[in-house]
């Protein structure tokens, strides 16, 4: 067994919703506003965080890893006239605060002018941020940890007789505090955490071994699976990919499993960025009110689901977020964007500084199971691998496993293939989205059917 302590813990305030922590870093951050404006600075805007946590692994019933972390660190950027610099430390000491904003405004002096730069418009911001219940401390020591990761890999390996070996289980609990300030006065902070369990094993002798694996994660311990949850999905996914084969190459139906299924939409998302826009470097370049989905197709962040993963009552920028059509009747409605990206397009942040929040795409069919029985025979993908993606073409190929489907039931598992398109295409040819909705990202989606794909393989 070892143990891992990381990080500095001198002086990181204590995590927690209490008032004395938030004050703390409220202090901080309010103490880099002031400083910075004293060097010069016409804007200033600054971040401080830190965490505390827990994460115990273990493999083949033997302790691996026990490793508490106690991190806290301070990001400033000031703005002189239009010109940014930015610089960061985890060191929270007065002279390393005053070292790290000179060294900011020193690169501001330096930099180019930016008509673009700038903070967050002041209207915009969110001066009452609603509470989204994101805190629930988790009471867990660590020799409680090994008992659930010992009961994880436990139910993973007592599933099923082929299982022969395992990449253990881990149990993971997260408590963060977060603040961000400006000189236009805002100035808020919250805290979070984030509890996990999962697990990984290996099916099958030598020359024809599998693996799969699965996890369970969310901000109240009580969301969680069980462990024997975990561990039976675990040894379940694995075992059903024994006997794998290829295929050869085709035109066929494909549907993305649910959690996999979010990369789709992650591809979405990446085109529609601001930065993607304003480089011309996207597939959907000036895209906005195009038709890209079928007509029963929305697209949409509801940022202020409580307890959600992707919750947040405002972006990195103090920008209020708002819940928001991304794509409505197919038609794509808007860009992802930050006040910068905003700026370059001459159009308004839309509350996206540091991504998006529960992008949530509506289901309009029932579970995979419903699915696979639309799709006849085709291909259920449930892994990917590789990121053959280009940004500005569109086009699609990335390595896969999954099971191949006949009349609507799977037949065998299939490894070693690639399915290749274009994601306009792809996008078009979404008949349906399942209502087996995975909510344990900031993109939340269930199962999608695509109508064809290109699936190459050498059997």
């Amino acid at each position: 067994m070892s143990e891992v302590v990381s990080g500095p813990v001198s002086t990181a305030p204590t995590i927690g919703p209490n008032p004395e922590s938030l004050q703390l870093l409220q202090d901080l951050a309010s103490s880099i506003i002031d400083f910075g404006k004293r060097e010069g600075a016409s804007a200033v805007e600054a971040a401080a965080s830190c965490n505390e946590g827990l994460s115990v692994n273990v493999r083949m019933g033997e302790v691996e890893t026990i490793e508490h972390t106690r991190d806290k660190g301070m990001g400033v950027t000031v703005y002189i006239g239009q010109r940014k610099g930015s610089a960061s430390t985890s060191d929270f000491s007065a002279q390393a605060i005053h070292d790290t904003v000179r060294a900011a405004c020193n690169i501001a002096r330096h930099a180019s002018k930016d008509p673009h730069a700038g903070l967050a418009d002041e209207e915009l911001l969110a001066r009452n941020p609603v509470d989204l219940d994101l805190y629930h401390p988790w009471a867990l020591t660590a020799e409680q940890a090994i008992d659930l990761a010992t009961r994880t890999e436990d139910a993973a390996r007592n599933a099923d007789s082929r299982i022969t070996n395992s990449e253990g289980a881990g149990v993971n609990r997260s408590d963060a505090l977060f603040v961000y300030a400006n000189s236009l006065g805002f100035l808020q902070g919250y805290p979070s955490s984030r509890q996990s369990l999962s697990c990984s094993v290996i099916a099958g002798p030598a020359e024809a071994m599998q693996r799969d694996y699965w996890y369970s994660v969310a901000r109240h311990a009580d969301a969680l699976q069980t462990p024997e949850e975990v561990g039976q999905i675990a040894a379940q996914r694995t075992v059903a990919r024994l006997d794998s084969r290829s295929l050869n190459t085709r035109e066929t139906p494909v549907v993305f499993q649910a959690d996999v299924a979010r990369s789709l939409f992650q591809n979405l998302v990446g085109a529609v960025r601001g930065a993607s826009q304003y480089r011309k470097a996207s597939f959907l370049l000036d895209a906005v009110g195009e038709t890209l989905f079928p007509s029963y197709m929305r697209i949409h962040e509801q940022p202020h689901i409580p307890r959600a993963l992707g919750s947040s009552s405002f972006d990195s920028e103090g920008v209020a977020t708002q819940p928001r059509d991304l794509v409505s009747d197919g038609v794509l409605r808007g860009y992802v964007l930050d006040s910068y990206s905003a700026r370059q397009l001459k159009l308004q942040t839309t509350g996206n500084a540091g991504g998006v929040h529960n992008l949530t795409i509506e289901a309009n069919a029932g579970d995979l199971n419903d699915l696979l029985q639309q799709m006849g025979d085709g291909l259920l993908v449930t892994e990917m691998m590789g990121f053959g993606i280009n940004a500005v073409t569109g086009d699609y190929s990335r390595g896969a496993s999954g099971f191949w489907v006949e009349g609507g039931a799977i037949a065998y598992p299939v490894e070693e293939i690639t399915v290749a398109g274009n994601l306009r295409s792809m996008f078009k040819g979404m008949q349906c989205v399942g209502s087996d909705i995975d909510t344990r990202g900031n993109i939340r989606c269930g199962s999608v059917l695509v109508d064809r794909m290109t699936v190459a393989g050498n059997g």
